[in-house]
This record gives structure tokens, sequence and C-alpha cells, in this order.
């Protein structure tokens, strides 16, 4: 569906004059229009005519559009109205005036570090809120993230993709393959789709946004689908930072990813260490981000700010499918077919990227030996381009002629007139400094691929074609394989095994180095693993923490004294441990108190403490003294530990009274009187 001007004047439901078209896709049209009620500028998406003979989906696009409209988030585009004007249902939606990562990335341009953080963290704000309402908007990608003239993010299209997914209406080919770009691999395993879909999605779109191209794109959508089930997105020096979120929340497995709230919080804590980002340069802010080749001399094609225009039109960047990696001219669609800055193509569009044939046809060896260098730049100008036009006219008829008598003769010598250059060592300086070195030499740097080497670092040259003190022509291209640093492997389970050595030993067999410490666990048992660190995936030749139980931790014994017994178990009960309670007298220590406890300083968590409690002092019973003579009463006294006090009374004589009386309990030693006659 191309870009109707037809439409241009037109009064939708007697309120929304449509003043200028901004975008078309497979399923919708997007304009810019005039609301007469309340005098405000809006944007119109404009859904496909046939759509409205679709009974099913006008029920679903009411009730989505409905409940979209009660979506009131700063990071979620707004829907202002809905409706059917002529059998073609629309939307009315925010207008912004910063145009869509998509436009950013059409322009050549590359998000860094920070500036994808803080686009993340936005991201991540509006899919939270919208998930913890109910809605999953199953069509994240550049074309749904939008900048107002400030640079804050919008997401746009919640419910209309589900809307779209249920209609009977089939878009044009090649639409599902723009979903297929940023899609989960749930997809094509016929599970249902929930917010995790949104977050792997996301990720995708992040990834994209800083090395300039979508992990695991094929030839058909099936096959990108399939190329994502069960695997993991490489690392590339471009994510830095970012990396570890982004492949956890591109994990395969659903289950394992994050939430988007939890993502965006990990987005945060990155951020938070990181230098403040420079402006998204959105529509209206022109370029000024690092280009997609990393080369700093990269001539713009693009059209002047806020057009949309750039080095060619076609669908999300990709070759023939939309999935590739180079840009093809020609109209397209976004995922879903949504239309424009709201949702698919605009009418520019295209990736600022040359392939190695492209950058051969851009300054061919004849053209070089007639400019007399290959420094000249394409695009000075128009006129300078109508100036030259007869003089390239002249040679070119010239060349054919002498082509047409001995012309084989004239090539030759038109080569022997470019300088010859010698090519440089590449290897182990980076993708940056080796450009630049070929620069010096007039020669121009092609990475043809990047590849993981475990003795390169990310980033250097890891080979090049041809090698060093080689020959080549002024202008020729050397072409190098540009290190990803060491593979991702992954950590091997350590279930079962016990003991540093053991672990060591299977972490070396999958290339990796073990960092073993130990540490006390209270419910890991002596010579267990506690944690792994990282416990999915490692970078190989990289260390893995591997934290080994020591057995149960000591914790210190309370202080127990002046308690009694079941004030002291509570005591070490709070400690983790237990206790056992004896008793003993004592004539110290006051009766049911504690007397002491062992171990009085540390204890292994959950042992038991013996605790000794006092009886007091001890008891004897005052025996029966009647009738016996003195030295039996004394004899007597002593067998119970008491002691014979004052004898009152002949000394021969018998006892018939004693104090304290018979029968009374006394402390041990206690001194008894006796009475005689």
């Amino acid at each position: 569906m191309s870009i109707t001007t037809g439409s241009i004047g037109r009064v939708l439901a007697d309120r929304y004059r449509i003043e200028s078209a901004l975008g078309s896709g497979a399923s919708a049209q997007v304009f810019s229009a005039w609301d007469v009620a309340l005098r405000r500028q809006v944007a119109v998406k404009v859904l496909h005519p046939a759509l409205a003979a679709d009974g099913s989906f006008l029920r679903r696009f009411r009730a989505e559009a409905q409940a979209a409209a009660a979506l009131h988030h700063p990071h979620v585009l707004a829907v202002f109205d809905w409706g059917e004007d002529g059998g073609e249902p629309f939307l009315v939606l925010e207008h912004l005036g910063g145009g869509s990562l998509r436009d950013v990335l059409d322009a050549g341009t590359l998000l860094d570090v920070p500036q994808a953080a803080k686009m993340g963290i936005e991201a991540c704000e509006a899919l939270a809120y919208a998930h913890s309402r109910g809605f999953v908007h199953r069509d994240v990608k550049p074309a749904n993230l939008l900048f107002d003239e400030e640079g804050r993010l919008r997401v746009a299209d919640f419910g209309l993709a589900r809307a779209l997914a249920e209609a009977a209406w089939t878009e044009p080919a090649g639409a599902f393959i723009g979903t297929a770009r940023y899609a989960s691999p749930e997809q094509v395993e016929g599970r249902s789709l929930d917010a995790k879909a949104d977050v792997y999605s996301l990720a995708l779109v992040l990834y994209e946004a800083l090395t300039g191209s979508v992990p695991f794109s094929a030839d058909t959508a099936i096959a990108t689908l399939m190329a994502r089930v069960g695997a993991f997105i490489e690392e590339s020096p471009e994510l830095g930072a970012l990396w570890p979120v982004l492949v956890r929340a591109a994990d395969p497995d659903a289950s394992l990813r994050p939430s988007a709230a939890t993502m965006g919080n990990a987005l945060k804590e990155i951020a938070a260490q990181l230098s403040p980002p420079e402006p998204i340069p959105t529509l209206g802010r022109g370029a000024g981000s690092r280009r997609a080749a990393g080369d700093g001399n990269e001539t713009s094609l693009g059209g002047p700010p806020g057009t949309g225009v750039g080095p060619g039109t076609g669908p999300e960047p990709g070759g023939n499918t939309g999935l590739g990696e180079s840009a093809r001219p020609g109209g397209g669609v976004g995922m879903g077919g949504s239309a424009g800055p709201y949702g698919g193509t605009g009418p520019g569009g295209g990736a600022h990227r040359a392939s190695e044939a492209n950058a051969r046809q851009a300054v061919p060896d004849a053209r070089q030996a007639v400019a007399g260098h290959a420094g000249a730049r394409v695009g000075h100008g128009a006129a300078r381009r109508r100036r030259r036009w007869p003089w390239v006219l002249a040679v070119a008829l010239v060349a054919a002629g002498l082509l047409g008598a001995g012309g084989t003769y004239v090539a030759i010598r038109l080569q022997v007139f470019v300088p010859s250059r010698q090519v440089p060592r590449l290897t182990g300086l980076s993708a940056v400094s080796a450009a630049r070195r070929l620069r010096a030499e007039h020669l121009v740097l092609d990475v043809a691929a990047r590849r993981y080497d475990v003795s390169v670092k990310a980033g250097d040259v890891a080979s090049q074609r041809p090698g060093p003190r080689s020959t080549l022509k002024q202008g020729s291209v050397v072409h190098v394989v540009v290190s990803l640093g060491p593979p991702p492997v992954k950590v091997p389970s350590l279930t079962g095994l016990s003991g540093c050595a053991a672990m060591r030993a299977a972490l070396a067999r999958a290339h990796l180095v073990a960092s073993c410490t130990k540490a006390h666990s209270t419910s890991v048992p002596e010579g267990g693993i506690i944690s792994v660190s990282p416990d999915r995936s490692a970078l190989w030749g990289s260390t893995v923490a591997v934290v080994v139980s020591s057995g149960l931790p000591s914790v210190s014994v309370p202080d127990l004294s002046g308690t009694d017994c079941a004030a002291a178990k509570a005591l070490l009960a709070s400690a983790h441990l237990a206790g056992s309670c004896t008793k003993e007298y004592s004539t110290s220590v006051q009766d049911g108190q504690v007397i002491s406890w062992s171990p009085s300083t540390t204890a292994t968590w959950g042992s038991t403490v013996q605790v000794v409690v006092s009886l007091g002092p001890p008891m004897a019973q005052v025996p029966s003294l009647a009738y016996d003579s003195v030295p039996e009463a004394v004899a007597a006294l002593q067998g119970v530990h008491l002691v014979a006090g004052n004898v009152y009374g002949p000394a021969g004589g018998r006892v018939f009274y004693s104090t304290p009386q018979s029968g009374q309990w006394v402390q041990e030693g206690t001194a008894v009187n006796l009475y005689t006659q």
C-alpha cells in the first residue's frame, strides 16, 4: 500500500482534517492531521479498507483501541481517539516530531552504550507499565520506538499488533518477515506469547541499535525463527557494558528472561556508572553519532534533516527478504505492516552501509586513474556533478575509440599511472587504527568478518588479506577479520562434584578457570557447591567463581549469667543454638539461676550448649539424737555433714533435745546444739 495523496484535505469523522502524508505500510497509512475540535496537531493512522470487511478484526480493533486509549504513561504513545470513516478504521495518535529509531538507524547512525542504555530504560518502563495492565505489545521493533522533539521515547502500537494478528485479512508478502526480525523463538514453537516475548524483542532492537545488525537473521522468516531456538546472542565489542543484560533478556528460554521492570532496573544500574548520554540524533537534531562503518570519513548521502530520505528506501534493513545485512532500494514495510514513524517506513529510509561490491562500484579503478588519486569523495554537490559529466562522457568516448583500436594497451597504460602502495601489517591493531593506517597509504579497509578468537583481543584485527608487504594499487581494498575476543562457552554442570580440585578439573576441560573459595553454609553440606557465577555461559579462558561449603558456621554463645533454664534456652535459640540444662548445688549461686555453660564462647551453628543451673547450697536433715550419748550424737551429725554445737547439760548425760530439732532440713555444715540430762 503506497502513500496516498488523494486523502489530503479529507476530514475524518467530521473532526480530523488530513494535511500531509507521513508514511505507509502494508496495513495502514499515517497522516499528519489537524484536530478541528481541540485545535491541535495529531497523527492519524488509517488502516487498510479490506480490514473493515473482517468482523472479527473490527471487534478486536475496537476492544484493543479502547483499552490502549486508557494507557497513560510518559513513554507510551498516547491514543487520543479511534473510529471508522467510510469503511476505514482509524486511530488518532499523539503527534511527535522526532521520528523513530528506524529513521535513526536508516540514516546510518548507531547508538553508543550510554544512549542505548537510556533508550532501553525508557522502553522498559513503558513495557513494564503496559504489562502490569495486561498488555503484551507483540511487535516491539525500531519503527515502533518513536521520539519527541526533545528526544524522549514513546512506544507505539500497543494492542494493534494483536488485533492484526487475529484478522482474517492477510498482509502482503514480506510483512511477516519484518516481524520475524525481532520475534522471540517461542513463536516458531507454537507457544502463546507473554510479556517475556516483548523483552526478547527489545533486546534484539538494542543489539541492532549498537551493532547495526540483528542476530540470527536468515533468508526466510521461518529460518530466522528456527535459528533462535535454543541459541544465545553472540557478544560484540559494541555492546560494551550492556552485554550481560542483553544476553539474559534474549535467553531462548522465556522462563529465564527477566521481566521488563527487572531489565530496566539492570540498565539503570549500568547507566549510573556510564557517562551522561549525548542526545540521540533524531529527526530535526541531525546526525552526529558514530557511523556503522566505524570510519569517521564516511560520506553521508542522506537528504536534509527531517525528510526521512537516506541512501535508499526499503524495509527493515536487510537483503531481498528484509533479513540480511545490506540495504536494497524500493519501498517496504516493517513488522506487522505498520506505517511510517508510527509503525513502519516513511517516504525514505534504508541502511547507510556499503558492502565490498558497493565500494568497488563507487570508486572503480578506471575513475581512480582519471582522477589521479583514490581519495576522491562522492557527492560534492549537484552543480559540480553536472559540470563533471561532460568531461566524463568525453573521456568515456575517447576510451571507447581507443579500445576499438588497440584499447588493451591504453587500459594497461591507465593502470600504470595509478600509484602502488605497500600493505602495512594490521594484525594486532584495533579496527579504527587499522583503517587510519590504511588511509595513510591511500588504501581502504573492509571488515570482511568478525569472529571469535582466543588469542586476539576483541576489536583487534586477527587476520588480513592480502598480507603485509604485499603491493596494491592505490585505492584498493584490504580485507580484515576483526576479533570478537574469546568465544562464549557453556559452563559445565558441577553437580555431584565435591571439593575444589574436582571443580577446577571440570572447568579446565571447558577452557575455563575456577576461582574456588570456601564459605560456611547452613543448608549445603561440607564440600558441596553453594554457588557458581556465571552459571550458564562464560567467555573462553575467563574465570568462573565457585563457592564451596566449608560446613556449618560458628556462632558466638551469648552470656547466660543471671538467667534461669528457660531464659537461657531462649537466648541460645536466638543465636541458632540449642540448650540442655542440668542442676547442681551451689553455695554461691542462687537456687534456679545458671551456674555455668559449655562451650562458653563459640559453638557450631545448631549445636547444643550444656547449661548448669543452681540448686542452691546443699541441705541435710537433722537426725534423731534422742537418748544418744554426746559422742554418739556427734558421730550421727557428722554422718549427714552437720557439726555438733554447744552441749548444754552434763557431758556424760544423754541427749534429750537439739536445736535445730530432729527432722529439720538445714544447710550442710550447720552447727546443732545438744541438750543432755
